[in-house]
Order: C-alpha cells, then sequence, then structure tokens
C-alpha cells in the first residue's frame, strides 16, 4: 500500500524543469524544488538582468539566492530508486505533443499504453493493471493506445460496431440490424475479419507475383536506360568524329582551292609581267629609233642617211611584237560558279540525308504504349488532315476545306507544279506524319484507294511508279462496293484479300515508329482488316486514288467527337 501511494503521488517528487525525478534536490527562497543542475542552468541564462525567477511561481529574487540542499528531498529520492519504482513503472512518462492521454490519471497525464474497445477508454500502465487481474475485465478486447475509439462507436445508436454489414459494406450496431440494416446480410466483425484475413492471403500471393514482374519489367527498363544512354553516347562520339571528318575535308578542300587559284593567279601574273617587261624594253627601244628617224630626215648628208636609215628601218627591227590577245575581265568566274554548284550540292544532300537522319532518331523509344483496343482510345491519336491542291489530279475537286475529294468528267486547268498528279486520279494530304496518327475516311461510290505514301512517290511516271500500293513507296486499302463491300490491301503491288464488314467508313491507326500501319472498319465497333508490320524511313502522307466518276472520299471530322 505504501508503494502505491508513493506510485500515485511520485509527480511531486518531480523536477518541474526536466520532468524526471529530482537529481541533488535543492530549495529555493519561494520553497520550490529543483534539481541543482537544472536551476543553476535556468539562472546562468538571468545573470545579464540581474534578476532571477522561480520557474513555478514567478517570484523574483536579486540578487541571485543561494541554493539550499533538501536533504529529505534527496533521501525520499534516493529510497525510491533504491526499491525500483522509477525503473519498474513507466507510467512516470507523462504525455507529451501527439501523445495518447491516459483517462484516468488525476493532474497531469501520463501516456497511455493501451485502449479497451469495450470500456472505449485508454490507460497508462499503473491504471492498466485490472485489465489485467479482474476476470471481467480481462475479456475486453485491448489495443494499442489510440485517439479514434470514437470511431468505433455507432453515430446512430452510441452502441459498439460489433457486426459486419455485407449488403452495405460496413461497420454497424446491433440496433442497425433491427431498422435500417434489417434482412441484410450480416456476421460478427470478428468473423468477417478472419474471412477477410483468408482474402488477403490470396491477394498477397497475387501482389507478390505481380511485384515479381514489376521488379523484372523494371530491372529489364533499367538495363533498356542505360543501353540508350550507352546508345546514346556512342552515337553522339561517332556523330562528332564524322561531322569532324566532313568539316576538315571540307576545309582541306577550301584551301586546296585558295592554293589553286593564288597559285594560278602567280603563275599568270609572271608571264603578264615577264611580257610586259618586255612590251615596255621593245616600246623603249622603238621610241628611240623613231627618234633617230626623226633625226635622219633633217640630215643633208646624202651618204650617212643612205647608211642609216638602212639599219633604222631594217624589218629585224618589228619581229619581235608579240600578238597579245586579252582573256574577258571575269578571269575566275568560273572557278566561282562551279564552287557555288558543288554547294547547292552538298547542300541538297545534307536536306535529304538529314530527313533520313531525323526520321531515325524519333524512331528511338524505350517505352511504346500498346496498340490501341476501342475507338475512344484510337481518338486519343487523332489528327486533323487537310488535302494538298498542288497534287490534285486535273479531273478531282476539292470542297468541305480541302478535306472532300470528288472525281467529275470535266477536267480542270489547275497550275503547272512539279507535285501534282499527272497521270492518275490522285491526290496527297498536305502534313507527313512520323508518330502515332489516326485518321477516318467516309467514301462512297464503285472504288477508291484509301492509302499513305512517301512524298517522293512519282506524279508522272507508270502506273507502278505513281499508284498507290503498286509500288515500294506506298500501301493502300483498295474500297470497293457493287452492292456490297469487299476489300483488298495493295503494297508493291501484291493484292491480299481482306475481311469485308458492311461500312464505308475506315479508320487508319499509324504508329510510325514501330512500324505498325493498321486499317479497320469504323461502325459500333473497331474491325480489323489489315495490319502491316515493316520499317518506314520517311514520313507518311495520307491519300487517295478515285476510280469512276462520282467517287467521293472525304476526312472525317473528328475534333468535336473527341470533345464529346
Amino acid at each position: 500500500m505504501a508503494e502505491q501511494g508513493i506510485l500515485l503521488d511520485q509527480d511531486q517528487f518531480c523536477c518541474s524543469i526536466c520532468l524526471d525525478l529530482l537529481k541533488e534536490p535543492v530549495t529555493i527562497n519561494c520553497g520550490h524544488s529543483y534539481c541543482s543542475n537544472c536551476i543553476e542552468d535556468c539562472w546562468d541564462k538571468d545573470d545579464a538582468n540581474g534578476v532571477y525567477s522561480c520557474p513555478q511561481c514567478r517570484h523574483t529574487f536579486s540578487p541571485r539566492p543561494a541554493l539550499m540542499k533538501n536533504s529529505l528531498l534527496a533521501m525520499v529520492v534516493g529510497n525510491m530508486k533504491k526499491t525500483g519504482l522509477h525503473s519498474k513503472h513507466p507510467g512516470l512518462c507523462f504525455a507529451g505533443p501527439g501523445d495518447v492521454e491516459c483517462d484516468f490519471c488525476n493532474g497531469r497525464k501520463q501516456k497511455a499504453l493501451k485502449s479497451c474497445l469495450v470500456c472505449l477508454a485508454s490507460y497508462c500502465e499503473t491504471h492498466l493493471q485490472p485489465h489485467y487481474n479482474v476476470a471481467p475485465l480481462m475479456k475486453h478486447k485491448l489495443v494499442k493506445a489510440t485517439t479514434q475509439l470514437q470511431d468505433n462507436i455507432c453515430p446512430n445508436h452510441d452502441k459498439l460496431l460489433e457486426i459486419f454489414c455485407r449488403t452495405d459494406q460496413q461497420c454497424i450496431c446491433y440496433l442497425c440490424t433491427m431498422d435500417e440494416h434489417k434482412g441484410h446480410d450480416t456476421v460478427s466483425i470478428t468473423a468477417e475479419k478472419t474471412e477477410k484475413q483468408k482474402q488477403i492471403g490470396m491477394n498477397q500471393n497475387k501482389v507478390k507475383q505481380k511485384v515479381k514482374e514489376r521488379e523484372t519489367e523494371l530491372k529489364n527498363l533499367q538495363k533498356a536506360v542505360e543501353s540508350l544512354s550507352r546508345s546514346a553516347q556512342a552515337a553522339l562520339e561517332e556523330s562528332e568524329r564524322i561531322f569532324t571528318e566532313l568539316i576538315d575535308s571540307v576545309e582541306r578542300r577550301r584551301s586546296e582551292v585558295k592554293e589553286l587559284i593564288v597559285a594560278q593567279e602567280n603563275f599568270a601574273l609572271s608571264q603578264a609581267e615577264n611580257l610586259m617587261e618586255r612590251l615596255e624594253q621593245e616600246i623603249a627601244e622603238l621610241k628611240r629609233r623613231e627618234v633617230e628617224l626623226e633625226k635622219l630626215t633633217h640630215t643633208e648628208d646624202h651618204i650617212h642617211f643612205l647608211e642609216s636609215y638602212q639599219s633604222l628601218t631594217s624589218p629585224s627591227v618589228f619581229s619581235d611584237l608579240p600578238t597579245i590577245t586579252v582573256c574577258p575581265l571575269e578571269y575566275f568566274g568560273d572557278v566561282t560558279v562551279a564552287v557555288s554548284n558543288m554547294r547547292e550540292k552538298l547542300e541538297g544532300i545534307i536536306k535529304k540525308e538529314w530527313c533520313r537522319i531525323s526520321t531515325r532518331v524519333n524512331l528511338v523509344d524505350v517505352l511504346h504504349p500498346p496498340t490501341p483496343q476501342t475507338r475512344a482510345d484510337f481518338l486519343q491519336y487523332s489528327c486533323q488532315l487537310t488535302l494538298d491542291s498542288n497534287t490534285l489530279y486535273r479531273q478531282l475537286y476539292l470542297s468541305e476545306q480541302n478535306r472532300k475529294v470528288k472525281l467529275k468528267r470535266k477536267g480542270y486547268l489547275y497550275p503547272s507544279c512539279p507535285d501534282r498528279f499527272t497521270q492518275l486520279c490522285q491526290v496527297l494530304c498536305r502534313e507527313g506524319l512520323s508518330g502515332r496518327s489516326y485518321w477516318e475516311v467516309e467514301w462512297s461510290g464503285w472504288k477508291i484507294y484509301a492509302a499513305v505514301s512517301y512524298k517522293d512517290i512519282s506524279r508522272s511516271g507508270s502506273v507502278e511508279d505513281s499508284q498507290f500500293g503498286h509500288n515500294d513507296k506506298s500501301w493502300s486499302l483498295e474500297c470497293c462496293s457493287n452492292g456490297y463491300f469487299f476489300f483488298f490491301f495493295r503494297h508493291n503491288n501484291v493484292k491480299t484479300e481482306v475481311a469485308c464488314p458492311q461500312s464505308s467508313r475506315v479508320g487508319v491507326y499509324l504508329d510510325y515508329q514501330a512500324g505498325i500501319l493498321s486499317f479497320y472498319s469504323v461502325s459500333d465497333k473497331m474491325t480489323l482488316l489489315h495490319r502491316v508490320q515493316t520499317t518506314f524511313t520517311q514520313p507518311l502522307y495520307p491519300g487517295f486514288w478515285l476510280h469512276c466518276f462520282k467517287t467521293t472520299a472525304e476526312l472525317c471530322d473528328l475534333e468535336s467527337t473527341v470533345s464529346q
């Protein structure tokens, strides 16, 4: 009993500064006691002001009081430590912020260790003992101390939630089974938990299996990322090396051309300077003789005149005069033209090869989405296309903001254009596609080709070179109707019969990077007509070939469908 009394009041022997049992207790003038170190540290901070206060009653002192050892408290605390009461009862651990407080402690609350789901109260170790010793209380359900005990009470009847309603999938009390849950499939919460635990076991196995699968996928993805990084670094280094060599080669050629021009200039100037020197010498000689001849005309000595005339008018005087032909002033103009032509050809090659390079770069992808299944999935990749009037055959006519084409008997005088088809009733779209794209075509008449093609397909050559599906530059779906539908797929002049659903709307799905081109019949569901798996090397341009007058093909407006 004495021990119990000490237990209940042992908080009186705690220091109000450190909240632990007093160590070397001292008493100050107002009567309150503290650990010697605690009060010393506290007052050391007040030395600057020269005024000292009690942490409990706030009574002030000046000057700093002398501390007196409290022998009685020191003895009591020492006895408590010797008997082990402090270490045996962690109930002295008072509740702090975020802790659950004991509902039965008076004054300063101790930290609760357990909560009782029957009593709906939380207990520290001291007040929890009856639940371990008293028979009726020993049957109560104890859980880890929690502040959410009210969650176990029915909000309608203020009773403990002991039953689980399988019909409504919620916990209820026994009174709920008599009114709003009357006739429902109900079991005890314990029974439902047991059943759910069995399901948890099965779900755990599934989760473990899924974890293994995801871990494998993660490892594969990590390897792919590492491989991608290594490949990208190698491509960067190799591309840098190749471009450096190309630049060096151009620099060498530039230096060689410079050296050639300078050498030829020096050689030509040397010849010209030598010739100029000879001409200047001969001019000087001729002028000298001109002076001599002028003097000779005035001499009166006949003998001297005749003798001098012979030497001054000898043909040898004029025999060394060269015949000079001066070239046009643009001496190196042809060289400039040749260099300019080389630049244009090189730029043309770079432009052409750049398209292939960028296409190859865009093919690189670590993650690739699965093939769409529903029309809603396909519509995520819908693209807005327009037909290019510069490619239009003369008997084709565009309407609906260049989204619909019709074949007519009358021909039109369209402007001459290198992109225009001149032999076949064909037209291409303006937009080149090199990603994931989806579009739909509504057609009428006897026959059309819904196609995709490289831009460099022939525009005026033979059927094999220019008609969609008859060469290796295009892929087409031949759509025919003579009372019922029948379709064929064509590529490189190979014809393949495909499924024939009753629909005049065709959906085309392109996954450029994966090399997938699929044609679907669109109605209340998506029906696959034909799928191609290949490697594309250039952007693809959708197009049409129309057969028979009054045949039409229209690119469907999917933007309104997507917005819905």
